[in-house]
């Protein structure tokens, strides 16, 4: 049905969108460029805060990047890629495929937006294999059930501001989540992305004669299970093949996280969701040998992070520094009354996740201008927050940093999907606009 609409935005896509990596290096340069020129910073102001700011989020930076593997450790788990194998041969149409795997991976995401990245991209190998569908489409569908994460049970910014003693509490207080996360009108936004969102995908589909497959023989298995030991194994070699190791250790890791969770009634973070996703996969794998198999696999997804996280702290630290990420945030503020600040902090927050594709230091940044502009205007605070959180959520179906993982399991191009995904951004984001206004 929208075949014609995303033709053009696809080949526009293919042609000028370069990779991840050039895409980080531009907006640096136009980062500084900016800093340069419309705030106090001198060229020389912009060069130092962006060297040091380069390495402020290594840590925030590792955990990002053990979410990733770990998730897919998790997800590539022999019952796991069962479960996905069973449900991808209930699709019997192209049409069904683009359906589910929109479903099931918005579903993974609203739980935890790494396994949800993870998930989508297994699924969709799964569904190639059993059916003949655009690969491309596919994929692009898997991806775009990552809006709804920041709705979601791993929302940083629902997460921080319900954690006492977060930044902004002598403002506003602790929020809880009933307020944000479970509150109506977040919940009628997930439940329109969870109806739009996968009918709009399956018309995403081209014509069958215009559909791009991809060879089967390329989603072939790359991490069989390595359990069963070959003959003259040395001691080493048996430690590595003892499922009996494995599963201790997980076991024990299980055994803390219940400990964790139900004796000393912690909630979710992302250490704790690092944890459930690793010691799961050590336990469902069985064998050392099996689930270092796994995280070598799992590496190439992750190495578009490790390069690129500190080009993004680095552009973080001059908006922040400078005043550029504030500014733009008071240009849409100053325009807004009680009943539109969460339409234009839903907009700011879309705008400034493109420099800084980061939920948590995106608040950082944000929380302080939206949340006393909240408390002058006497709009809602939760409703502010959420938009700012869905904001940082939509401008991700085009800010390919994200995309990395899921591109690198599916063995795709970020400018593969792209044009896809730029019509999914227009629909989607009138769509929450909307609800986040009047809702």
């Amino acid at each position: 049905m929208f075949y014609r609409l995303t033709r053009p935005l696809t080949h526009l896509v293919e042609r000028y969108l370069p990779d991840p990596y050039v895409f980080v290096l531009l907006l640096t340069l136009i980062v500084l460029i900016l800093a340069s020129t419309v705030t106090p910073f001198t060229p020389i102001d912009a060069i130092n805060a962006w060297g040091q700011g380069l390495w402020t989020l290594l840590t925030f930076a590792m955990q990002m990047l053990l979410v990733l593997l770990s998730g897919y450790m998790l997800a590539s788990t022999p019952i796991c890629v069962r479960a996905l194998d069973k449900m991808a041969q209930k699709a019997k149409t192209p049409t069904v495929a683009i359906i589910l795997i929109t479903v099931i991976s918005m579903l993974a995401s609203w739980i935890n937006w790494g396994f949800g990245l993870v998930v989508g991209a297994l699924f969709a190998k799964s569904l190639a294999k059993h059916i003949n569908v655009d690969y491309r489409v596919l994929v692009a569908s898997a991806y775009s059930g990552f809006i709804v994460w920041h709705g979601g049970l791993s929302g940083s910014v629902p997460l921080t501001i319900a954690t006492a003693g977060h930044f902004s509490v002598a403002d506003i207080g602790v929020v809880e989540t009933a307020n944000t996360l479970f509150a109506p009108f977040n919940i009628i936004l997930l439940i329109a992305m969870l109806i739009i969102m996968p009918i709009l995908n399956a018309c995403l589909l081209p014509p069958s004669e215009k559909q791009v497959m991809i060879d089967k023989h390329k989603l072939a298995d790359t991490n069989p299970d390595t359990t069963s030991p070959t003959t003259h194994m040395t001691p080493a070699h048996k430690l590595e093949h003892n499922p009996w190791l494995g599963s201790a250790v997980g076991l024990l890791g299980c055994t803390y996280l219940a400990h964790y969770f139900f004796i000393e009634n912690n909630g979710l973070n992302l250490n704790s969701v690092i944890g459930i996703f690793l010691f799961l996969a050590i336990l469902l794998h069985k064998t050392p040998a099996n689930l270092l198999n796994s995280l070598q696999n799992a590496m190439p997804g992750g190495a578009g992070v490790v390069i690129q996280f500190p080009f993004y702290a680095g552009i973080m630290a001059v908006m922040v520094d400078s005043g550029l990420a504030q500014q733009i945030s008071r240009a849409f503020v100053a325009i807004s009354t009680a009943d539109t600040l969460p339409f234009w902090s839903f907009m700011s927050a879309g705008l400034v996740n493109i420099f800084i594709p980061s939920g948590g230091g995106q608040w950082a940044i944000q929380a302080p201008i939206v949340l006393p502009a909240a408390e002058m205007l006497g709009a809602e605070v939760p409703r502010v927050a959420m938009a700012v959180a869905w904001g940082d959520a939509w401008t991700n179906l085009i800010q390919p940093f994200w995309a990395l993982p899921v591109l690198a399991i599916a063995g795709l191009k970020a400018r593969d999907i792209m044009g896809f995904c730029l019509l999914q951004l227009l629909i989607s984001g009138v769509v929450i606009a909307a609800i986040l206004t009047w809702a």
